[in-house]
């Protein structure tokens, strides 16, 4: 799957869950709340992490290490999206500039 098509099926179930929220909240929410959702779901994947290397209590969790860090990728899409970011150029700038770190 090529990054068009991630940001495009993100960009479609980031609307449909819009929907969802006008229903529960009766307005869509914010890139705040995006953000605050991703952090939770980032705090997920640690607590994933320290579970699988036995740091922390096993987990009861219902989700997975790797459906956790998708899901933050989705958010970080979605977060993109609503702030006007080119996430494939951010990523390549991004990269370029550690390469060029690194040597």
């Amino acid at each position: 799957m090529d990054m068009t098509e991630l940001e495009t099926r993100s960009k479609q179930i980031r609307t449909a869950y819009h929907q969802l929220e006008m229903q529960q909240d009766g307005r869509p929410w914010t890139t705040e709340q995006d953000a605050l959702a991703f952090m939770s779901d980032a705090g997920i994947v640690s607590r994933l992490i320290m579970d699988q290397v036995g740091s922390w209590p096993q987990s009861q969790s219902e989700f997975t290490l790797d459906y956790k860090i998708a899901e933050s990728i989705w958010w970080l899409l979605s977060i993109a999206d609503s702030t006007n970011i080119d996430i494939e150029k951010a990523l390549e700038n991004f990269l370029v500039s550690r390469e060029k770190h690194l040597n």
